[in-house]
């Protein structure tokens, strides 16, 4: 419910939510190595679904990354503009990720039937030592409506011609609680408003200014980026509609 001091911004404020799935994530008790999950499964680390006859992801080096993050569709409520089936996978790479050395594969629904890989021996525990995923995670999925965020680059709404900041200045210290709480776009999820502990980098780049959040990963008990950072997936709307994750980027930044 929006805040009592908001209420006149709420007709212009509703043009600015945006439907978003939250991520629910279950760390699980498998060792590292250990996977009993499906390949098919929605996941934060553990053993990707992996095509036999397609390339498996390396980083600058040229050694195998290791998949932080698995998306399936089919598992997922739908929401546009996002694919409604295949699986979206991060990988990064095991020594050079903090340097963006990151790797964005879609699998198509057709690739879905394909025969997949089930030796993964050329990732070892060591390769797990500097992954900001400490421990496979379970996901799970529901919808919801993000009302904005205080860094994301797309919510520009002025209130009464005050920017975010300028604005929440003036609020007692019980209003800033409960501005802050209605304007959360913090958490795993898939759309919506983005939380950086920075800036927003789509601020910098007119090519990239109206990209969607595909993923964030936010900080949990198991999964930190840097001190305490996020990881994010940006594409443009065109390409998400397409399918063409070759042109999707990762992005992270930290305290």
């Amino acid at each position: 419910m929006i805040p009592d001091f908001l209420k006149k911004f709420e007709a212009d404020l509703k043009k600015y939510e945006r439907e978003f799935v939250r991520i629910k994530a279950k760390p699980r008790k498998e060792k590292l190595l250990e996977d009993n999950l499906d390949l098919k499964d929605s996941k934060f680390l553990g053993r990707p679904f992996f095509p036999k006859e397609k390339e498996y992801p390396k980083d600058g080096n040229g050694k195998p990354m290791v998949m932080v993050a698995q998306l399936n569709f089919e598992q997922i409520p739908e929401l546009t503009p996002f694919p409604r089936n295949g699986i979206l996978q991060l990988f990064l790479s095991t020594t050079d990720w903090y340097q963006d050395d990151a790797a964005i594969v879609y699998h198509s629904v057709e690739e879905l039937g394909k025969e997949p890989m089930n030796d993964f021996s050329f990732i070892t525990e060591k390769d797990y030592d500097e992954m900001p995923v400490f421990k496979l995670h379970q996901l799970s999925f529901e919808k919801g409506i993000d009302k904005g965020g205080s860094e994301d680059s797309q919510f520009d709404y002025l209130f009464d011609d005050s920017y975010y900041w300028d604005f929440v200045e003036n609020l007692s210290e019980e209003q800033q609680d409960l501005f802050a709480a209605y304007f959360n776009p913090m958490g795993h999820k898939i759309g919506g408003y983005a939380e950086f502990t920075q800036s927003d980098p789509r601020d910098y780049n007119n090519s990239q200014r109206d990209d969607l959040q595909v993923l964030q990963i936010d900080v949990d008990d198991h999964i930190m980026f840097g001190d305490s950072g996020l990881g994010h997936i940006f594409i443009s709307e065109e390409n998400l509609i397409k399918k063409d994750f070759s042109k999707a980027y990762f992005y992270w930044d930290c305290c």
